[in-house]
């Protein structure tokens, strides 16, 4: 045996990739990868910060961590539904 095998995304990598090297691609500029970064930092953002309000809402602790609960059933269910709308697309 050589070693233990490492699984795709694993650190540290055989061959990383020259960062520097890499193209933004055909008529995007780095302004408007810079805009699109911050428009989607802006949704996450948004998006957990509405979850954080409604956590705030509960009246105790005990139905603070039954909500977040909730949230993260919620959220793994619309994410079994994409990814499977996903698939049937693919």
């Amino acid at each position: 045996m050589t070693g233990p095998t490492k699984r795709p995304g694993q650190w540290p990598v055989d061959n990383p990739v020259d960062l520097s090297s890499l193209t933004t691609g055909e008529g995007i500029s780095d302004d408007d990868l810079y805009v699109q970064r911050a428009a989607e930092r802006a949704l996450h953002e948004m998006v957990l910060g509405s979850i954080q309000h409604d956590l705030r809402q509960q009246p105790t602790p005990l139905s603070v961590l039954t909500a977040a609960r909730n949230w993260c059933t919620r959220i793994t269910a619309a994410a079994d539904e994409i990814a499977q709308e996903k698939r049937k697309a693919a």
